[in-house]
């Protein structure tokens, strides 16, 4: 193990925390230690990876790669031939991580609640996953690491079911893994048997997505409950921070959000605007239907041309790609043109729904672009992208009042990095190490895949 206190690096990951509303709750003077971060020279924004979610952002993040690398594209992948949805996880990540990288080069990290590394896999170090981890005992690596956690009373997530209806309970939950957050900093932080400590606290998106309008209103009832968890998670940053300053030979420091947030104006469902036009077909519900059917997309009958998967990424269903796919490629390519044209001629109340419609040839440049969408939706601030099979309206809000935005995350790199996107703050965690992405012949830097890794799964249709 290398020696060199100095080249200790630790990333403190704020899921969701928007610059802006960084810098409002440090000029209410309820987050002290948040205002270390925010009024530290250098602090700036960062740009999500699209689509603007955890799954793709995180593993951006620890790959040093965009999606058409890693092949995560959203919460869900299709099952080309049985149409099953299945969760976006780790074992779905087609490059090595920065985990991986700074193994073989000697180094060791420890991992605390990173998005989309369940179920957990050996690295050099210790890993306790993230989102959407569900059983703690395939949570956590080295397997020794499970007693100490357990006993600890750990939580790997909080309960949002009853966000929308039970903010009360919502709050009580995020201080619960909030406390648990802090208990895992304990157990993996104090040897110091480490080089790169990552720390991610997800409880501020939970808390924006169901409370953002209690967040941000002084005058909502609930505003001083979520200032009350706000302070919790304000000193777990205290403690990272001191920390960090308490390192012999100090440490860089990183901070970032792998998205912004901003307040809900409507949830939009690609999929039942798809129905509306004739574009996509499903066979009727069982009687036994029930919320399930939201991701039930084995309902796609053959005649559809297109379907959308999380949270506005389309798929036009052609012979090449899919079990049931009618569309020849030239087909899809015409649908593409028009279903572009037609959605960002959306609107609601009077305003246009969609910033952009991009194509997987203007997104994608890599190994993995066969499994990438054909279409990928932009939404404009405060319009949030679904892709269920189960709404009626195209347009509705379900108990939530804040949403994902792709600008504004917050940033700080104590070595005044500054980078664009959540795959460059990947690729400085890797030449903090002396390590770097390998260019491609056009000069774009990547990482290199593992030996024998494919982006093609096993369930894609041939």
């Amino acid at each position: 193990m290398h020696n060199d206190a100095r080249q200790r690096m630790v990333v403190l990951g704020l899921d969701g925390l928007p610059l802006d509303l960084a810098r409002d709750l440090c000029a209410a003077g309820r987050t002290p230690h948040l205002s270390r971060i925010v009024n530290a020279a250098g602090t700036r924004t960062i740009e999500a990876e699209l689509p603007e979610l955890s799954p793709v952002n995180w593993t951006s993040f620890y790959t040093a790669a965009g999606p058409e690398e890693h092949g995560v594209f959203g919460f869900t992948r299709i099952n080309a031939t049985t149409y099953a949805l299945s969760l976006a996880d780790f074992t779905q990540v087609r490059v090595p991580t920065l985990f991986d990288r700074l193994g073989e080069a000697g180094f060791t990290s420890r991992v605390v609640n990173l998005p989309n590394t369940y179920p957990a896999r050996p690295i050099p170090g210790m890993l306790v996953s993230g989102f959407v981890a569900t059983d703690l005992a395939r949570a956590v690596h080295p397997p020794f690491l499970l007693g100490p956690l357990a006993g600890a009373g750990y939580r790997l997530e909080a309960d949002t079911s009853r966000g929308g209806d039970d903010p009360a309970h919502l709050l009580v939950e995020l201080r619960s893994t909030l406390e648990s957050r802090r208990k895992a900093l304990r157990l993996l932080w104090p040897d110091l048997a480490w080089h790169l400590f990552v720390f991610v606290l997800t409880e501020t998106d939970r808390l924006f997505h169901f409370l953002w309008d209690a967040v941000t209103d002084v005058a909502n009832p609930l505003h001083g409950p979520c200032m009350d968890v706000l302070a919790l998670w304000d000193t777990v940053i205290g403690e990272v921070l001191d920390l960090v300053a308490a390192l012999p030979g100090g440490a860089r420091l990183m901070v970032l959000a792998d998205h912004g947030f901003t307040r809900l104006v409507t949830e939009v469902d690609i999929n039942t605007w798809l129905r509306q036009e004739g574009l996509l077909q499903l066979a009727p519900a069982g009687p036994t239907a029930d919320a399930g059917m939201e991701l039930d997309a084995t309902r796609i009958l053959p005649g559809s041309a297109a379907f959308a998967l999380d949270p506005g990424r389309i798929y036009l269903h052609t012979r090449r790609r899919f079990a049931r796919g009618g569309l020849s490629d030239a087909e899809g390519t015409a649908l593409a043109v028009r279903l572009r044209e037609s959605l960002l001629g959306l609107t609601y109340a009077g305003r246009p729904v969609l910033r952009d419609v991009l194509t997987a040839d203007a997104l994608y440049d890599g190994p993995c672009r066969d499994i990438a969408p054909d279409l990928v939706c932009v939404p404009h601030e405060g319009f949030d992208l679904k892709a269920k099979f189960n709404r009626p309206a195209v347009f509705g809000t379900f108990g939530r009042t804040g949403t994902h935005s792709v600008h504004g995350g917050i940033f700080h790199d104590s070595e005044g990095g500054a980078p664009h996107r959540l795959r460059d703050a990947g690729g400085l965690v890797l030449a903090h190490f002396g390590l770097s992405r390998r260019p491609d012949a056009g000069g774009r830097l990547v990482t290199t895949p593992t030996q024998g890794a494919s982006c093609m799964p096993i369930t894609m249709h041939k």
